[in-house]
């Protein structure tokens, strides 16, 4: 789209003005010569931006939506993240864009069908296509047009336009720098030698575009290519993936929760067993995913807070696998970490009763026998590693209250009813403890006693009785705590 021509006045005077006592021009935006130029339109500002925020809303749903289904660990916490990161700076841009004359915004419409392709065909793409895809393509196309586009607006006239470029540009730096990592770790030879076809297409497709901003002249631009990887309708996987660190995910044999809340037991074995509870947090990402990936038409502000929240639960998962690590416990080999809990949500329960289960399972961490709980426990075990994970753990559930608040119990007739809801929803899904037994998937082997051992033997320690032989497992006890108070008493 071309800018409207501007009759070129007289000569500027700009190059000999002077600031008081020479103090920064502008408020140090620029200088008056580079604030002597016409820069782009609102409207030329404005369709920049609804391209950037298209690229941004896609790349925060593919992200989100391979989550639940990706095996490698790593990649399931770097999603998480950068997604969450994406759906930050969708929400600045769509202020901004509400803030230039724009009302209706107009920003669910698709810029152009070269990139609805592009998109299209990454969130149907193989892992390795997607990696060079995302973080070959499309990531540093995106940097290039955000930078052009503060390059080309009006310094001081755009201002805000320009800082929140400047702001979005320093997280996708992170996603670049990340996904070279990534793609130079996973991504064979062999693969990028096959991939190169379905990289034709993506290139294609933005080139019909006119690249991520659409900036190249129509009359340039190539015809769009015909689809191939998104040829066939993608769909969302909703069964959760481990990699092979992860060699008994159906694994239910030691409940977390008795051990935490039995006052018999040592504070410093209640921290390895929270690293646990911890880094088993892999699993409801998996879950969030769904619910954002399965509920279309809400307000932007959802998809935010939603993302917010899987973030941070990616986080406390990395929380736990830092104090195994720390504590000397080789958690691969040693730590059962299984995915029943994500598996049996996302394969029986609707979006909506699974956000009613995340609720009902937060109020029950907010009391004094919730997270306030786990974070005294790693203070009186005189843990500062643990007690910095649990304190800002236990903040994050506040906030996580928050957000069910607002996109949960809104919903609901009453805050009473939707917590009595969820409790329901979660008592219909069956976990299948002697059936994954009985078919082999798994022993339900009570892996707590090797743990514990080897922490001993790591840290030149006598194993407490009490706390080697706990094999209470999660064969009648769900992972909550409601039932506790029988289980332990």
């Amino acid at each position: 789209m071309s800018e409207p021509t501007i009759t070129p006045r007289g000569p500027s005077f700009t190059t000999g003005y002077q600031t008081h006592r020479n103090l920064p021009p502008l408020a140090g935006l620029c200088s008056f010569t580079e604030a002597d130029r016409a820069g782009l339109s609102v409207e030329e500002s404005v369709r920049r931006l609804k391209r950037h925020h298209y690229a941004l809303r896609r790349i925060h749903g593919i992200l989100t939506a391979r989550i639940t289904a990706e095996p490698i660990y790593e990649l399931k916490m770097a999603w998480s993240h950068q997604a969450w990161l994406c759906a930050e700076q969708v929400g600045v841009l769509r202020s901004r864009v509400g803030e230039m004359r724009e009302p209706p915004l107009g920003l669910d419409k698709v810029p152009h069908a070269g990139l609805a392709l592009a998109f299209d065909e990454l969130q149907a793409a193989p892992r390795d296509l997607l990696l060079m895809g995302l973080y070959e393509v499309v990531v540093p196309g995106l940097l290039e047009s955000m930078a052009r586009h503060a390059t080309d607006t009006h310094p001081l006239a755009d201002q805000p336009t320009v800082r929140l470029l400047r702001m979005a540009r320093l997280d996708l730096e992170d996603l670049h720098r990340y996904g070279r990592k990534a793609v130079s770790s996973l991504v064979s030879g062999e693969a990028r030698a096959a991939a190169q076809p379905a990289l034709q297409v993506l290139n294609q497709a933005l080139a019909a575009a006119g690249g991520l901003d659409g900036g190249t002249a129509e009359a340039s631009r190539p015809a769009l290519p015909p689809p191939l990887h998104s040829a066939r309708p993608w769909q969302y996987d909703p069964r959760p993936q481990r990699d092979e660190r992860f060699p008994d995910p159906y694994n239910m044999g030691v409940n977390a929760e008795v051990f935490l809340y039995d006052p018999r037991q040592p504070a410093e074995a209640k921290v390895l067993m929270m690293y646990y509870k911890r880094l088993r947090e892999i699993d409801v990402p998996e879950m969030m995913a769904g619910i954002i990936a399965q509920t279309p038409d809400k307000p932007w502000g959802y998809y935010r807070d939603m993302s917010r929240q899987l973030w941070d639960e990616a986080r406390h998962a990395m929380m736990g696998e830092v104090g195994f690590a720390s504590a000397g416990i080789d958690w691969p080999s040693k730590v059962a970490v299984n995915f029943t809990w994500s598996l049996g949500l996302n394969t029986q329960l609707a979006p909506k009763e699974r956000h009613a289960v995340l609720y009902f399972i937060e109020q029950g961490l907010m009391p004094k026998t919730g997270k306030r709980h786990e974070w005294e426990t790693a203070i009186m075990a005189g843990s500062p590693l643990a007690a910095t994970f649990q304190d800002f753990d236990w903040a994050d559930e506040v906030l996580h209250a928050r957000i069910g608040r607002d996109w949960y119990v809104s919903d609901m007739p009453s805050p009473h009813e939707a917590v009595a809801y969820g409790d329901a929803c979660w008592s219909k899904v069956l976990m299948n403890w002697e059936h994954w037994r009985s078919e082999g998937h798994t022993r339900h082997a009570n892996w707590w006693t090797g743990a514990y051992a080897q922490y001993c033997e790591r840290h030149g320690q006598t194993q407490d009785p009490s706390v080697a032989q706990f094999a209470v497992s999660y064969e009648a006890i769900r992972a909550d705590l409601k039932d506790l108070a029988q289980a332990s008493g």
